[in-house]
């Protein structure tokens, strides 16, 4: 598999990765030994990126991945998780609902802070298992997640204090990249215009279907030599399904004005005699500033489905005669 690096530092990764988040129980119970055939399946494969977060099942992607990865020579791959959240002990009739199934007994308190981060970084470990972390990611920062007002309060909280938290860890040698994990290209924007970042990890935002990454993101990831890391590449689904009856964009329903988009690059798709599945894996990566492309599955039979689409040939035309469909 290619190796590509994340921006000016010497860290490698395969150009595509394992995302934590299914193994969490996100939308659905995982049992543990899914997890762990999943996360096998793309060692298989070749992979060795692996993203996780705390916020995934509370912990428990965390603590999965940590389980699998402790067996495996520890150069032999590059492990990401996340900041920006703390996780307390809650009781069982007061564990959040946030779409995970089964998580684990934790609230989840939102601090972008210096300490904050300090701490949830010594916390990961702990979950983990692990000595070492590759890349933190700021998790969830931007109006998508807070709305204008609370971001306002967070993003001075990271601006303030939060960076310095990580450019001491990256300076110290306790990690070897820092950036964002995010579903937005605003803040994006608004964060390296005042902040040094290598890497960015956007879910959703650079996809076949939708293109806000060109907003000028791509350019300026290029000017600073900021890498990408591609999530949601399936846009919550639906170009992986198509535009079926109940098809999901975005984290829900998905509009008549997304469906009739995904139809008609379906009809191309087939006019090429290529799945549309395939050709939403691979187009993220045409762009040199992107890194990585995560898979997200709970499921082994889904990975290697998913990762023979990558044998597919995608003709050229087939992103050209498209990209009238794209959200800009």
């Amino acid at each position: 598999m290619e190796i590509r690096t994340i921006g000016a530092t010497p860290l490698a990764l395969t150009q595509f990765g394992f995302g934590g988040a299914a193994i969490g129980g996100l939308y659905r119970e995982c049992p543990r030994d899914d997890a762990i055939a999943a996360l096998q399946t793309a060692w298989d494969a070749g992979m060795r990126y692996f993203d996780t977060a705390p916020f995934y099942g509370f912990g428990l992607s965390e603590r999965r991945t940590g389980d699998f990865l402790r067996s495996k020579p520890r150069d032999s791959y590059v492990l990401s998780t996340k900041v920006g959240r703390l996780l307390r002990p809650a009781p069982d009739n007061q564990i959040p609902d946030h779409s995970y199934v089964n998580p684990l007994p934790f609230a989840v308190d939102y601090d972008y802070s210096y300490d904050g981060i300090m701490r949830s970084f010594e916390f990961s470990f702990a979950r983990l298992g692990l000595n070492r972390i590759d890349i933190l990611y700021v998790h969830d920062i931007g109006a998508y997640t807070h709305g204008p007002e609370k971001n306002a309060v967070y993003q001075k909280q990271l601006l303030d204090s939060g960076m310095r938290a990580l450019q001491e860890l990256k300076s110290s040698g306790a990690i070897s990249a820092y950036g964002l994990g995010v579903n937005e290209v605003e803040v994006c924007m608004d964060v390296i215009a005042q902040s040094d970042i290598d890497c960015i990890l956007l879910a959703g935002r650079y996809s076949l279907l939708d293109r806000s990454a060109e907003r000028g993101l791509l350019e300026e990831c290029r000017k600073k030599k900021i890498s990408l890391v591609i999530g949601g590449v399936f846009n919550s689904g639906i170009l992986a399904t198509g535009p079926v009856p109940g098809a999901n964009f975005d984290y829900g329903p998905a509009s008549e004005d997304i469906l009739s988009r995904v139809r008609s690059m379906e009809a191309v798709a087939k006019s090429h005699s290529i799945p549309l599945a395939a050709a939403a894996m691979q187009f993220p990566l045409r762009e040199t500033v992107v890194a990585n492309v995560l898979i997200g599955t709970a499921k082994a039979a889904s990975l290697t489905r998913n990762m023979d689409l990558l044998n597919v040939t995608i003709p050229e035309a087939f992103f050209a005669e498209v990209e009238q469909f794209t959200i800009k």
